[in-house]
């Protein structure tokens, strides 16, 4: 996402004599655009209570990151991108086209992999779990990061710029299709033909399938802007979550949330209470595949082929239940 750092830096010639204040406007509009049409049109309705302990909640992270990432200077993307653009791997590429195409491409790639890193690791987990307590997933919470995480998101994305040699209009560029990228698969709004473009985008219905309950789920569609990476590498789930967030009670408020950020995860007191392994997701989805393999991957069957493997592995388990629901993460 666009460190708000970079979104008010410093004048560098780009889309105008003040190119940070433009792509500024330009996403705040954007942002009001989603906002207002989620409020008229919401996908997913959700209390006025709710929604507003949210944008609330959500806002005050964006004001304490933007102070945060201003104290610590992180507006140098901008110049280490001006002081390292001539000396990465890209001046290699002589046409500035392809240049700009292939910065884009492997940044994308690279926040894919960080992102798929705060999942699997629990002191990443820690800081990145923040967003998802986010009970009403709606424009605003793709503002919703722990101070800490943005930092860290920032400095890979440094050592990204200077290894690769990015230069400025490319650190604007891409720094704004990532924003406005967040602000779409947050927002609550209905989707014309979603299915054909989350072929390419991740889109709000995949990015909800993200922010689930259940680890099964939200282990899924790490894809900042495409869902490429996300078939490529196998962790691209259609499906429609049946809650939001994180499963028990997690604190809400701005507070509480920055201490819940360095809050270790505690090991669930019991982790096999029907006596069901614990590497169950792994063998439905070995089960689900070959279901699958039997029809030369037909599409359209995904989610039936799950159901009947989740059913037919439970069933060989003494104490197992169809209905029963893949352990979880144990969140405090």
């Amino acid at each position: 996402m666009l460190s708000q750092d970079t979104l008010f830096g410093t004048d560098n010639g780009f889309l105008s004599s003040h190119p940070s204040e433009s792509i500024a406007i330009f996403l705040l509009v954007l942002f009001v655009i989603f906002s207002v049409s989620e409020s008229l049109w919401p996908r997913h309705p959700a209390t006025k209570k709710t929604l507003g302990h949210s944008y609330k909640t959500n806002f005050l992270l964006f004001a304490c990151n933007t102070i945060v990432m201003s104290l610590l200077s992180m507006s140098t993307l901008s110049l280490l991108a001006q002081q390292h653009s001539q000396q990465g791997l890209l001046r290699y590429l002589s046409n500035p086209f392809w240049q700009a195409v292939l910065s884009f491409l492997l940044l994308d790639l690279l926040l894919y992999f960080w992102h798929r890193l705060c999942h699997t690791k629990n002191m990443l987990w820690m800081f990145h779990r923040v967003h998802h307590n986010d009970p009403s997933v709606n424009t605003s919470t793709g503002f919703r990061v722990h101070p800490l995480e943005l930092l860290l998101t920032n400095l890979l994305k440094a050592v990204y710029i200077v290894v690769m040699g990015v230069d400025q209009r490319m650190v604007l560029a891409n720094e704004t299709l990532l924003t406005a990228a967040v602000m779409f698969h947050h927002s609550n709004i209905p989707i014309r033909a979603e299915k054909w473009l989350g072929r390419i985008l991740i889109v709000p219905a995949l990015h909800r399938t993200h922010h689930s309950t259940l680890r099964c789920e939200h282990d899924s569609n790490y894809g900042a802007v495409l869902s490429i990476w996300d078939r490529l590498f196998g962790s691209f789930k259609w499906r429609q979550p049946g809650a939001i967030g994180l499963e028990g009670e997690t604190p809400l408020d701005f507070f509480s949330l920055i201490l819940f950020g360095f809050t270790p995860i505690k090991p669930a007191a019991v982790t096999n209470p029907v006596g069901l392994p614990s590497n169950l997701d792994d063998m439905i989805a070995e089960a689900a595949y070959y279901k699958a393999e039997k029809r030369n991957f037909m599409p359209g069957h995904e989610l039936l082929d799950w159901i009947e493997a989740k059913k037919e592995i439970i069933n060989r388990f003494p104490g197992g239940h169809p209905n029963f629901q893949p352990r979880q993460r144990q969140w405090s």
